[in-house]
């Protein structure tokens, strides 16, 4: 077997998630989560073939010893000298990276200075780096950044209406995540329509916990609705999204909120679950609304797909052509009654669902979801692994 595979490590602050896939055909050989680590209850799964094993992790239970378990797999499955480099999932790459980068301790200096806005992925990030390089020394590194898709704004959709000094000392401008999402499925649209990406134009809503959406003008994105950080934009499974800036005051001077519960508000205790009181989990959300009548987690889904329409419509004032919406993520491939609320909502923008259709793209099926005589909206599966093993394999590629 060659040694084109790309190992693909995503590192949050307690997990790893890790897949090795072929760059050219997209297929996954190996998966698997490492998580709860730094606990005593560490644990990793291994999906290979249709086997899955799942097995504790030593002390120090940390990720260099998920990462060690993981290559102790790789050498019994005979797997080792297939990989031919590791991608690493990199959430902010500030206005520093728009490109795939091959990673060295300037890069390392880098991602670390550009915790300061992302504190809660970047270090994150940078520590499966250092496991990987630590467990991997002879095999290339290279980061994808959520950020970089979103390199391409321009400046009159990322700068904020404050004063422009705190943009040129400290960075203060719209960045946007999501973006290797985003440009996978504006990929895969453009396929189904037969035309080059560098002549199509989508609204892309990745819809999961976290939420975005993407105005994507001739293959480049031109405005999204996240920003300096997660928390803008429409509204999401615990994040408020845009409000008011004048509540923040409030809370604080009327309220007595600290700044820390203001955070927390913000960040862990709205958006879908602080107007439902039941959970950020949509699923549970649309059961109590549709079995249970209740009329509170009716609202949270109104507020929910109202607000995303009128981001997807906005949008449409960064665009010239607009050959179709694109849903994905794990509420935007799975919720059909969220994808025919939004759509309702846009007959002014000629979308008119079809329902059977709609019904039928779950669980990972892709496909049209409007009628005929419609403007074209699809269910598209992200798959942002694939990108980041792809982009890795092309970036090593140029460089031999």
């Amino acid at each position: 077997m060659q040694n084109k595979f790309i190992l693909v490590l995503n590192c949050g602050s307690s997990s790893l998630k890790f897949s090795l896939i072929d760059p050219e055909l997209g297929t996954t050989l190996l998966s698997g989560l490492a998580q709860r680590l730094l606990s005593e209850q560490a644990s990793i799964k291994i999906h290979y073939n249709a086997s899955h094993e799942q097995q504790e992790i030593a002390a120090p239970y940390d990720h260099q010893a998920a990462i060690l378990v993981l290559v102790k797999q790789l050498q019994q499955l005979n797997l080792i000298s297939c990989v031919k480099a590791v991608g690493h999932r990199v959430v902010h790459g500030g206005e520093s990276y728009c490109q795939p980068t091959l990673i060295n301790a300037d890069v390392k200096a880098k991602i670390k200075q550009l915790a300061r806005l992302a504190p809660l992925h970047n270090p994150a990030n940078l520590t499966g780096i250092e496991a990987a390089e630590s467990a991997f020394p002879e095999l290339a590194q290279v980061a994808i950044f959520d950020t970089a898709f979103h390199q391409t704004m321009p400046e009159k959709a990322y700068i904020y209406g404050i004063p422009y000094a705190l943009y040129k000392h400290h960075g203060i401008r719209r960045y946007g995540f999501h973006g290797t999402s985003h440009y996978f499925v504006a990929q895969q649209a453009a396929e189904r329509l037969e035309k080059p990406l560098a002549q199509c134009s989508f609204i892309s809503a990745h819809l999961g916990n976290g939420c975005s959406i993407a105005a994507i003008k001739n293959g480049k994105s031109v405005d999204t609705s996240l920003g300096m950080t997660p928390l803008e934009g429409v509204m999401m499974g615990t994040r408020s999204g845009d409000l008011d800036p004048g509540i923040i005051f409030y809370l604080i001077n009327q309220l007595g909120y600290s700044v820390a519960d203001v955070e927390q508000l913000l960040n862990k205790e709205s958006g879908l679950l602080g107007i439902s009181e039941l959970s950020n989990d949509c699923r549970i959300i649309e059961d109590a609304y549709i079995e249970a009548h209740n009329q509170q987690a009716g609202l949270a889904l109104d507020v929910f797909c109202y607000r995303i329409a009128k981001a997807i419509a906005a949008f449409t004032a960064s665009l010239t052509q607009l050959d179709g919406i694109i849903f994905t993520g794990g509420i935007g491939e799975n919720s059909n009654l969220i994808r025919e609320k939004i759509i309702s909502q846009l007959s002014l923008l000629n979308f008119e669902i079809a329902p059977d259709a709609n019904v039928a793209m779950r669980f990972g099926q892709s496909g049209l979801i409007t009628r005929e005589g419609s403007r074209p909206a699809w269910v598209i599966a992200t798959n942002e692994e694939w990108v980041i093993a792809e982009q890795t394999f092309q970036l090593l590629n140029e460089k031999d």
